[in-house]
Order: C-alpha cells, then structure tokens, then sequence
C-alpha cells in the first residue's frame, strides 16, 4: 500500500493536539483582528510588514492580560525590545477576513521572553512567527532581567515540556 506523507501545515496541528493532550500546552492567548482595505497590497492580499504590527497589537493586547497593559509595565521601569523576528507565510488573508492570532509564550530566559503565534483564517493556518523580546530598563535601555512580576504575568501562556 503507498504511503501518503502528511501535509506539513497539518503536522503541526497533530503535534500540538497530542501535546494538548499530554497536558504540556495550555490555552493560547487569542486576539482577533479583521484585515482592513488599507493593509492590502496590489495584489489584495495583507501587506507581508502588516503581520508584524498584527503580532505588535496581539502583544499589546497579551501584556493588558498580564500585566494590566503595557503602560503599567512601563510605569514600573520596564521596557521591551525585539531581538528576533521570523515568520513562516503558509496563506495570504485578504480584505475583511477574520484573523485569530494565538499567542504562547515558549521561552522565559534571563532577560528575554520567546513567543509564538499562529494566525489563521478559520481552521486554514496563514502564518506562524516566532519573536524573541528582550527587558530593559525604560530610563537607559541598558537590558535588564526579567523581573518575577513579569514571568509571573506570562506564565499562564508559557508552554512546557521542551518548547521553544
């Protein structure tokens, strides 16, 4: 009998409902946008750039889940930077689609904190990125370690077992 090896954007999926299951992934942070006229390009397509600023407001979003939003962090001193961007574009959402974004928290360092986030359209996955964020200090930019309030925060997203 031939085999029929498994479409890679499934792969992931299966992984991730095993991992579900095993009790290693919790719930992602889940923020939805509608793709707007002006983010399109020629093509009627979102700008390929827009889905950073997706991933920026998702985050945005996350921190008010948190922390309380991301002014109460940086009334406590504290900023963040992005060190690492890189995105995997598996679809193109279009004018007025519905985009969910999840969001989990993969890696929790020293002084920096790794996220994933999975856009998709219905059950089709568009888009999976990774960002890696490091903490300064929001007077000198000098990096700073996390501090336990913010590792605390993020905890309920923070995947366990291996991840990131």
């Amino acid at each position: 009998m031939m085999q029929i090896p498994p479409d890679k954007r499934n792969q992931r999926h299966l992984h991730d409902a095993l991992a579900a299951a095993l009790g290693q992934m919790p719930d992602p942070f889940v923020h939805t946008l509608r793709v707007r006229y002006s983010e399109c390009d020629q093509q009627g397509v979102l700008f390929n750039a827009n889905y950073l600023s997706y991933i920026d407001h998702t985050i945005t979003e996350l921190w008010r889940a948190a922390y309380g939003g991301y002014r109460a962090m940086l009334d406590r001193g504290v900023d963040i930077v992005v060190a690492e961007a890189n995105l995997r574009f598996l679809g193109s959402a279009q004018f007025d689609d519905e985009v969910r974004i999840e969001a989990t928290v993969t890696h929790i360092g020293n002084s920096s904190v790794s996220s994933s986030f999975r856009f998709c359209r219905g059950q089709e996955v568009l888009l999976d990125a990774t960002m890696r964020h490091v903490f300064i200090d929001r007077r000198t930019a000098t990096k700073l370690a996390m501090p336990d309030w913010a590792r605390d925060g993020l905890a309920p997203w923070l995947v366990t077992g291996g991840a990131g």
